[in-house]
């Protein structure tokens, strides 16, 4: 389970849209791939997580390889921020990294065009491992841009629906909901209102709801945010009018806005105790595979039931997927240990017995297809519900961009403003946010 060190990064990365390794600009390194990665030497590792047993679950990870690869020493160097990274990748030296893991998957596009990180398709091709077959299909799509596969995943986050059992019952609802009629059916039932307040709210729509966000909802339209032309499609693809209408739907029919914001203005933190799922305040909430951890350490007074999120009535075939996400880790251009970061990078992303064992230290959803199938694999039987998200063909992901995450602060922001009234015409907010879109991307340039 990430820490809120983990998802506090996350999502500050996704809102400040941190102008990161644009301008870094290293340049694949001359000497980079000329290492004999059978000899004696020390490479570098940097990663972000932080907390205490997540730290001991990379250091287990990285002994496991060393054991594998005794020639190959590692310094290991923890929380470390993608803004530490860039300037260490800028400074150079004996003590920059070579191996770089990041949370940061919406930046995987500046990671690739500004040529930080090395091209990984040579190594892959080198080694005789096929990307396609080996790791699930959102997770191939996130760690490339435009052909590009700068970084490789370690390890992921799946996003379903958690759900208060005991209120299920109470409402007389047998079964999660399905499809988003189902949802939106289920969700008044379990709104009890309390005069402007609620004694429980069914769900909290809002794009401001922790979890909530437009990537989350839209993944399970299976959108396209780009065109074959690398220009917005937010406006044409009507994937984004269905799941823009019906998260406007959501809050009009529980309650509207400004009660719904009132209500989540009073409610606990979203890393705290007191989220309010835990304290059955919202019977129901969209989130990553770690809140089952967090929710049950909060020792609720109910059962807490796991699914995937709901499809659209019109893709009720596609029930089981849903949005995906993760960790990745690359190569430096400045490293002059190419070939013995490669080794540790195969070791941690391909080894299977290597990413089984550190998802069960961190409790996240394992990144290759056979880790999501071993029998080695330790988890809460409900856990099994991210795993199935993560290896369904039919999950989604949001694409690199050339300049990260800055399209979805964008899609986010005419969220809020469509959400809250202040947008009311949804065909003409789509279009100047498309143009808004593809002139940031243009300027990137």
């Amino acid at each position: 389970m990430p820490g809120m060190s983990r998802k506090a990064a996350v999502a500050l990365a996704a809102s400040a849209s941190i102008a990161l390794l644009a301008t870094a600009c290293t340049g694949q390194s001359d000497a980079g791939g000329s290492d004999d990665a059978s000899k004696e030497q020390t490479i570098n590792f940097w990663h972000a997580w932080s907390s205490e047993n997540e730290v001991k679950a990379v250091k287990s990870l990285v002994a496991g390889f060393e054991k594998a690869h005794p020639n190959i020493h590692v310094n290991v160097v923890g929380n470390m921020t993608d803004d530490k990274i860039n300037q260490a990748l800028r400074a150079g030296g004996d003590k920059a990294p070579d191996v770089v893991s990041s949370f940061t998957t919406n930046n995987v596009g500046k990671f690739c065009s500004s040529g930080a990180f090395i091209d990984l398709n040579p190594f892959f091709k080198k080694a005789h491992i096929d990307p396609q077959t080996t790791f699930p299909k959102a997770m191939n799509e996130y760690t490339q841009f435009e052909g590009n596969r700068c970084t490789v995943p370690l390890l992921g986050d799946a996003y379903g629906l958690y759900y208060n059992k005991d209120a299920f019952k109470k409402a007389g609802i047998s079964s999660p909901p399905k499809t988003w009629s189902e949802f939106e059916t289920d969700a008044k039932k379990l709104t009890i209102s309390k005069g402007d307040s609620y004694s429980q709210l069914g769900f909290m729509p809002d794009y401001h709801g922790w979890e909530s966000t437009t990537e989350h909802y839209f993944g399970q339209f299976s959108p396209t945010y780009f065109d074959s032309s690398g220009k917005s499609n937010i406006a044409k693809d009507p994937a984004f009018t269905a799941g823009f209408t019906l998260q406007k739907k959501l809050v009009d029919e529980l309650g509207g806005f400004k009660k719904l914001e009132t209500y989540r203005s009073k409610l606990g933190d979203e890393w705290g105790i007191k989220h309010p799922f835990h304290t059955g305040q919202v019977a129901m909430q969209l989130d990553g595979e770690w809140r089952l951890g967090m929710a049950e350490e909060a020792k609720p007074d109910f059962e807490i039931g796991v699914a995937p999120l709901p499809v659209p009535d019109d893709r009720a075939d596609q029930y089981g997927k849903g949005y995906i996400t993760g960790t990745i880790a690359g190569i430096a251009a400045t490293s002059k240990k190419q070939n013995a970061a490669w080794e540790l990078v195969k070791y941690m992303t391909t080894d299977t017995d290597a990413v089984v064992g550190f998802a069960n230290d961190i409790h996240n959803v394992p990144s290759t297809l056979a880790a999501l199938k071993s029998p080695k694999l330790k988890y809460d039987p409900r856990f099994k519900t991210f795993l199935d998200i993560a290896s369904n063909p039919n999950s989604t992901t949001t694409p690199a961009s050339i300049n990260g995450g800055t399209y979805l602060v964008t899609i986010q922001q005419f969220g809020y403003d469509y959400e809250s009234g202040k947008s009311t015409d949804l065909k003409a907010g789509l279009e100047s946010t498309a143009q808004q879109i593809d002139t940031d991307i243009a300027q990137a340039k």
